[in-house]
């Protein structure tokens, strides 16, 4: 396995170890359980400052300021005041740990938030001493914070529905059975005294397998399978880092940007040509005297080169553009909660993201009924109500003959019946009431007192489709009010209940792709077999027909979801035939499956083609439009889901992630190394293919072909990954970053997302949806998938141009002072002697030039409205041209001529004194700063202006404190005047002839849309 991050939980689970939880009895528990509590936090109390410190030190800027502001402790090696290095040092160090301790309090109060929820647990006191029990009690809609078994249910049967979203994504409900023995005990307390005890396995990431036993002392041993309407009592199995949730989730770490690591490159470049120019001075000097330590001098004189202030505006500029994302009203309730890869938004190749809650609503709506020869939607229901109401109408008096109806439109009625019945009773569905008195919870009709009003009825099922296709009955007429494990009830729209027995039922299977019921009519005895699946798993089970492929396939172009329902009457010979068969091959011992399989399979032949459905499942708003626009940009998308492999296609259709027309192959279930060899060599041969894998198939690829497949699949203009664990999608993430060095930006809203939004180097969550786990661990949350495309086509854009703008031109600011030191030590013999000392060198970086700089971070090349019009500008982002090596190569060539002009024209121009030449070439070097500030910004803002103006106010009104450096009386003489401004027009007029001629005839794109 490639990712370093699942290796490591796989040595986690190395060292857990199975355990035995006795019931009643925790005196007998010799296990611990771990701490159940969430953990989002990077640091603690003790490790905050020398992790912080740790964090910033390891980047080769400021442990190159580190030991430059050292060094001046050493007295032939210092060159200026202490201030001057250690206090821009230490305020760089004070604003990075009072941002990350911002972050860190945020991201404690989240995590306190969530750890203080409470939970019930049951406790037993005999004879006046208080044990503690691992009973839990769990009510309606409660999340479960821990591995449990349950023991006891509301329901007599022991049935519960739970929800596993924050495991594998399923927002749907399934139905579990409690532990059948102590469900069938008497009295609650008995749970204290029943001399019983579960052995469990030690905890595994597998998210869908448990193994374990439930054993009764003196009686036998009930096996067990790791699982809410009503009251649940369960016994606490794992809690903790033993979950199968926090197994699957990698812990939190610190994210660094593509552009802070090109400029930590670019800042070895500086450090190199440093050392190189103060190997070239010391050469010049003819290496005479100590000249080792002139060598040090030099570099510490040419400290300035790398300027400390690059960090500091770069953390400012993040924060302010996390400012600006939480402000922007078009994206309400976006919140910034990493505040240190905000530009990240603006490189992004690769987005991966869930499906559920995330691209789709989970809301199923029932949208086509077809019969073969007519089609039905949702402007034609009332057409089906009334021949529901028909079809169910009370006998009425008799009355004078009437004409006949057509025998056409009879028999249209009778199909439409039985079609909405067949819909109606071949289900998984339970419905559940609302109880008035005590807002309780029952799902049967008997405890609800036959209460049977719409107004307080709910449904609960394993598919959000069966559930749309329930309530669509219902509104035609025939709803389901009444389902317990061995029977059901439907109420007519004249009122009437009919009463079905359920003999045999056979589940939904990923393999066998349809779901099965037998039923027995209470009136007539009529015993009916019903069955719904998919197109391609009951093409071969119906009657011939030559309509079903192609009505199939115009629902899937709608993006809509496909059942194919149909059904066969059984005699009572026929029904106890099967039944002793299927009985027999259940208590098989060797291949208990095939046998059961082939033995229903008997049942499947010659059924009768009832109708094609078709739901929808509801996208988030405008998830097509943002969708196309990502596209645009130039990015790929991947969709990496728990769901069923024909829900993520049919969405993929749906939600135009796999364009019309484009191909998708399906890669079919392989399961060792010759099927991945052939199945891959199919693949290859197709070409604009959108990709549809399974996770099982996707981890024997990648166990024997993982450099192949990585290559094939990004080649896709689509891929979708289908029952995919947390763990693979963390994983897949780690495989995109390692073979295609590219940034990724995985999106999701459950728990099960949490692992791939941690190893994305950008983490967006959804949140609402499914929990908060995820929008703990994320870097940005947003309300709905919409606001990505503004985030990342705006907000992602300006922040990257804007932070590299900012970090070249603060390179620049220190470039250019360092080059007019050394034409400074060149000319006056290579004397290792600052030019400018004390206040002057900290007010460059600072009170003169710092505000002009910084709003920077204010500038746009285009209006954001054009930026969404023409997503196309954002693949050039991509290519990192707006910081490269070409780039800085261009400022410092920049640097070294305004700083030769700068320093040599002042030298030129050597009044009498040398404080001259320091008055000179100092107010010449701010004015070029605030110049090229002007020269550089696209779009004036007007706390642009006013930072320009200040920092010349704040220059010209400091002249009078300055006596120490400048001669007061000479900077007032009209001389002083036109040799600063002749030089500072030297320095600056090529520049902007050129930049002009070059916006003429090679105008940048951004500037085409602007015109």
């Amino acid at each position: 396995i490639c990712c370093d991050c699942l290796a490591r939980m796989c040595r986690r689970t190395k060292e857990l170890k199975a355990r035995t939880v006795w019931l009643g009895h925790p005196e007998k528990c010799e296990e611990k359980y771990p701490k159940n509590a969430i953990k989002n936090q990077k640091y603690n109390f003790f490790t905050f400052v020398p992790g912080v410190l740790y964090q910033q030190f390891k980047f080769f800027l400021n442990l190159y300021f580190l030991v430059v502001a050292c060094s001046q402790f050493v007295p032939s090696l210092k060159i200026g005041y202490l201030y001057t290095y250690w206090a821009p040092l230490g305020f760089v160090m004070a604003v990075t740990m009072v941002r990350e301790a911002v972050d860190e309090v945020r991201r404690y109060q989240r995590d306190k938030e969530m750890n203080s929820q409470l939970y019930s647990k049951l406790t037993f006191s005999p004879h006046l001493f208080l044990f503690l029990s691992h009973y839990n009690v769990l009510l309606q809609n409660q999340r479960i914070p821990a591995d449990m078994i349950f023991l006891r249910t509301s329901e007599k049967t022991g049935s519960c529905f739970i929800r596993t979203d924050q495991l594998d994504g399923e927002t749907d409900w399934k139905l579990k059975v409690a532990v059948v023995c102590t469900q069938r005990l008497p009295a609650l307390g008995d749970l204290f005294s029943i001399n019983a005890y579960v052995y469990a396995q030690k905890p595994q990431l597998d998210i869908h397998s448990f193994e374990g036993n439930f054993t009764r002392l003196m009686s036998s041993i009930a096996f067990l399978s790791l699982c809410l309407t009503g009251t649940v009592i369960g016994v606490v199995i794992y809690t903790g880092k033993e979950t199968r949730s926090v197994l699957n989730t990698s812990s939190p770490k610190n994210k660094v940007g593509l552009l802070d690591l090109e400029l930590n490159r670019l800042t070895k470049a500086l450090f190199l040509a440093q050392v190189v120019l103060s190997i070239v001075m010391v050469a010049l000097q003819g290496f005479v005297g100590p000249w080792f330590r002139n060598l040090f001098r030099f570099i510490v004189l040419f400290s300035y080169i790398i300027p400390i202030s690059l960090r500091v505006n770069l953390d400012m500029g993040k924060s302010a553009y996390g400012w600006m994302i939480m402000k922007d009203e078009n994206i309400p309730g976006t919140v910034v909660r990493t505040s240190t890869i905000p530009e990240e938004l603006g490189r992004l190749v690769y987005l991966l993201t869930d499906k559920t809650g995330t691209l789709t609503q989970n809301e199923m709506i029932f949208k086509r009924l077809h019969l073969g020869t007519v089609s039905y939607g949702t402007d034609t229901m009332d057409e089906i109500q009334s021949h529901i109401g028909q079809s169910y109408a009370q006998p009425q008096p008799a009355q004078a003959p009437k004409a006949a109806a057509p025998k056409v439109r009879r028999s249209v009625s009778s199909r439409i019946h039985e079609a909405v019945k067949a819909i109606a009773l071949c289900h998984n569905v339970t419905p559940v009431y609302e109880s008035r008195a005590n807002g309780e919870t029952e799902s049967t009709a008997a405890e609800a007192d036959q209460d049977f009003s719409d107004d307080n009825r709910t449904y609960q099922a394993s598919s959000p489709d069966e559930v749309a296709l329930v309530r669509w009955t219902e509104s035609v007429g025939l709803t389901l009010v009444n389902r317990d494990l061995t029977s059901l009830q439907l109420k007519t729209p004249a009122g009437q209940v009919l009463t079905y027995y359920i003999l045999q039922i056979f589940p939904f299977t990923s393999e066998s792709k349809r779901m099965g019921i037998i039923i027995r009519e209470e009136t007539t005895g009529d015993i009916t077999f019903y069955m719904k699946g998919a197109d391609v798993a009951m093409a071969s089970i119906v009657q011939y027909n030559d309509w079903l492929e192609e009505e199939c396939g115009n629902m899937a172009r709608e993006g809509l979801r496909t059942l194919v329902v149909a059904k066969k009457s059984l005699s009572e010979e026929q029904y106890t035939d099967f039944e002793n068969r299927y009985n027999q091959a259940k208590l098989s011992i060797h291949d208990r499956a095939l046998k059961v399989s082939a033995v229903v399979e008997s049942l499947e032949r010659e059924m009768e083609l009832l109708c094609l459905t078709g739901v929808e499942d509801q996208l988030q708003a405008d998830v097509r439009p943002t969708l196309e626009l990502l596209r645009n940009a130039g990015i790929k998308i991947w969709m990496l889901t728990g769901d069923k492999l024909e829900t993520a296609t049919c969405i993929a259709k749906s939600s135009h992630l796999v364009s019309r027309s484009q191909d998708i192959h399906v890669f079919r279930s392989v399961s060792n190394r010759g099927e991945a060899h052939l199945e891959l060599n199919a693949f290859r041969r197709k070409h604009d293919c959108a990709l549809v894998i399974s996770g099982d198939s996707l981890e024997v690829c990648l166990r024997y072909y993982e450099h192949e497949f990585v290559e094939l699949a990004c080649q896709c203009p689509a891929v979708v990954c289908c029952r995919c664990s947390p763990t693979q999608k963390a994983q897949i993430v780690h495989l995109l970053k390692q073979h295609t060095a590219n940034r990724t930006c995985a999106i999701g809203d459950g728990g099960n997302d949490v692992s791939m939004i941690q190893a994305a180097d950008c983490g967006i969550v959804g949140y609402g949806g499914e929990g908060k786990q995820a929008s703990l661990a994320a870097d940005f949350s947003i309300t709905q998938f919409k606001h990505i495309g503004r985030l990342l086509m705006v907000h992602g854009r300006n922040s990257y141009k804007r932070s590299a703008a900012l970090g070249q031109f603060v390179m620049h600011r220190g470039m250019i002072i360092s080059t007019m030191q050394a034409v400074f030590s060149s000319i006056f013999y290579f004397a290792s002697v600052p030019l400018y000392q004390g206040f002057l060198m900290v007010g460059y970086s600072t009170i003169y030039t710092m505000f002009p700089v910084f709003s920077l971070v204010l500038d746009q090349d285009v209006k954001p409205e054009m930026a969404l019009l023409y997503p196309e500008l954002y693949k050039d982002l991509t290519k990192g041209r707006s910081l490269s090596f070409k780039t800085f190569l261009i400022w410092v060539l920049i640097s070294i001529y305004q700083g030769g002009i700068l320093m040599y024209g002042a030298l030129v121009m050597f009044e009498s004194e040398f404080v001259h030449v320091v008055a000179i070439s100092f107010t010449a070097l701010i004015l070029t700063e605030l110049l090229m500030v002007a020269l550089n910004i696209r779009t004036w803002h007007w706390l642009m202006v006013l930072a320009e103006f200040l920092s010349l106010g704040c220059y010209i009104a400091s002249l009078a404190f300055l006596n120490e450096y400048f001669d007061l009386g000479f900077i007032t003489t009209p001389a002083f005047l036109w040799k600063v401004s002749v030089i500072t027009v030297v320095s600056c007029l090529p520049l902007y002839i050129i930049k002009y001629l070059k916006r003429k005839f090679s105008p940048p794109s951004y500037s085409k849309l602007s015109s």
